[in-house]
């Protein structure tokens, strides 16, 4: 196995990172309708469930089993719930600040797509409550260029936790 480092534009780098920041700070500040537009109309979001097993076991995380597997659609939905009365998971609602680090951009077949893995620890507190939930988790983005900005494609978020240590994950990823 090679350290080879892809070769990709360094304005194409900036302008990915500046938008991942970006999309970061529409959830941190609760702006679920501004994130949404990030999607692509045929977008997935995707998160496997993470498996405790065995040294050499072929997986730890479920080929099949997902805690979410939404498209842009779907995505809206639970957006719209969280804009009602009944979004009891999130009454009070969470408050989050998302860490998006070692971002590495790889180009992909396509000349507008770009293939974006970064890593991603989400601090979440809620009312008064004294003990925060601290989720890691490893992301793929498929990214596709929009004129000034960008679409996620594809988000696939692996969760570092088999156990996840939260009442619920209502929570962006």
């Amino acid at each position: 196995m090679s350290l080879q480092v892809p070769v990709v534009d360094r304005r194409v780098r900036d302008s990915i990172r500046d938008f991942l920041y970006v999309e970061s700070l529409a959830l941190d500040e609760r702006r679920f309708r501004d994130w949404l537009t990030a999607f692509a109309e045929d977008a997935r979001y995707e998160i496997p469930v993470r498996v405790t097993r065995e040294k050499l076991a072929e997986w730890e995380l479920s080929p099949t089993s997902r805690i979410f597997d939404d498209t842009k659609r779907t995505l809206e939905f639970r957006v719209e719930r969280l804009e009602t009365d009944f979004a009891w998971a999130e009454q009070p609602p969470s408050r989050t600040r998302h860490f998006i680090t070692n971002i590495l951009v790889e180009p992909t077949e396509k000349p507008d797509e770009f293939r974006v893995h970064t890593n991603c620890l989400i601090y979440r507190s809620r009312g008064d409550d004294p003990v925060p939930s601290i989720f890691s988790a490893q992301r793929k983005d498929l990214l596709r260029s929009a004129g000034e900005s960008w679409l996620i494609v594809h988000r696939w978020a692996a969760i570092d936790q088999s156990l996840i240590n939260a009442h619920n994950m209502s929570i962006f990823i």
